[in-house]
């Protein structure tokens, strides 16, 4: 096929089947769909026009699929990085056009998601015209995943399917899982989360080597929906790596962290539900962890010998590697994205409705 532009040669996974009911959806960056979607319904709506700049905050994945798209329809693009945004994601942003903030070192990637959400408020106090994209927040980033859900369905046709994906900013497992579900309201939805995160209640514990930016959060997300998650998965570094190993020593796939987090829940969770296809989203490749992880390959666990431990609420989370079944409920303390303000009860350790 003849692509007029390079987000349409990058936006379309690869499936790839790992065994009998796992199937890898592997992604050179997932959130082309995300920026893709986005941008085209502000530019529909008459809310940005071309020449506007787009501003927001990346760890790194969104930060090229904004600047990507920004280039097609010619648009400005100002990304505040992460500081664990590599040499290599940061030329190929100035490449592209954009102007790009990176947060100074930090051990504590709470404390630079703050900062990268404080940089962003002070450059639209100092520049009222530029348009937020509110990557973690905006359910206009939903739309794009339509499309991947149609290819879903055409991959894996007629069988009952699991998806299994990193948490994130909520944007890809909402965006595709809600289409999925108006075909089939049984397929399930597994997440993945760091120790650490505050998405789903892991915010009292430390991970001195997290590094996986990317799927969990330091602030609410509102693009978050609790309510569609089946199960939750909750992974350690040295868990998440160990899976990342093991994806390309045994399918040669050489992907992020968090594909190998999902990797290692997938195993977990089809070994339990033969009868569904479990379908393993990978949102990006391996090349910002060479040093952190494959360098390291030597370190890895086999991941035949590790087990999470079952809870049945969220005071139980226990590291290394805890799963809990969610059951598509609420989470009982909700946060305004813009004041930070808590509205609610105070999380009572289990997820709402549990009794």
């Amino acid at each position: 096929m003849l692509h007029s532009h390079v987000t349409d040669a990058v936006k379309a996974p690869s499936f790839i089947r790992l065994s009998e009911n796992v199937v890898l959806a592997r992604f050179e960056t997932l959130k082309i769909y995300a920026a893709l979607g986005a941008v085209r319904a502000l530019l529909k709506a008459g809310t940005i026009r071309p020449g506007d700049t787009l501003v927001d905050s990346s760890s790194g994945i969104y930060a090229i699929a904004l600047a990507m798209v920004c280039h097609r329809y010619g648009l400005r693009c100002h990304i505040v990085a992460s500081t664990t945004v590599t040499p290599t994601i940061r030329a190929q942003l100035e490449i592209l056009g954009a102007t790009v903030d990176q947060m100074p070192p930090a051990r504590d990637l709470r404390l630079d998601q703050h900062r990268r959400v404080e940089r962003v408020q002070e450059l639209l106090r100092a520049n009222p015209g530029m348009h937020w994209m509110r990557q973690y927040h905006d359910p206009v980033h939903y739309r794009g995943y339509r499309e991947m859900a149609e290819l879903v369905r055409e991959a894996l046709p007629d069988t009952p399917l699991t998806v299994v994906t990193s948490v994130g900013t909520g944007s890809s497992s909402a965006g595709l899982i809600q289409p999925l579900r108006e075909d089939d309201p049984s397929t399930r939805l597994v997440g993945i989360q760091p120790f650490g995160s505050v998405s789903f209640g892991s915010e009292g514990f430390q991970d001195p080597e997290a590094i996986i930016a990317g799927i969990g959060s330091a602030i609410p997300f509102d693009n978050v929906r609790h309510e569609l998650f089946d199960r939750v998965h909750w992974m350690s570094f040295r868990h998440a790596m160990a899976g990342t190993v093991a994806l390309m020593r045994a399918h040669a796939v050489f992907a992020g962290l968090s594909t190998g987090a999902a990797y290692l829940a997938a195993r977990w969770e089809a070994q339990r539900h033969p009868e569904r296809m479990h379908l393993l989203v990978g949102p990006d490749t391996g090349h910002r962890y060479v040093e952190q992880v494959f360098a390291r390959h030597r370190e890895a666990t086999d991941p035949a010998t590790l087990e999470p431990v079952e809870i049945a609420s969220l005071d139980e989370l226990t590291p290394p590697w805890s799963t809990m079944a969610w059951a598509r409920r609420g989470y009982p303390t909700r946060h305004s994205a813009t004041s930070g303000m808590v509205v609610g009860a105070r999380r009572s350790g289990r997820p709402a409705g549990r009794g």
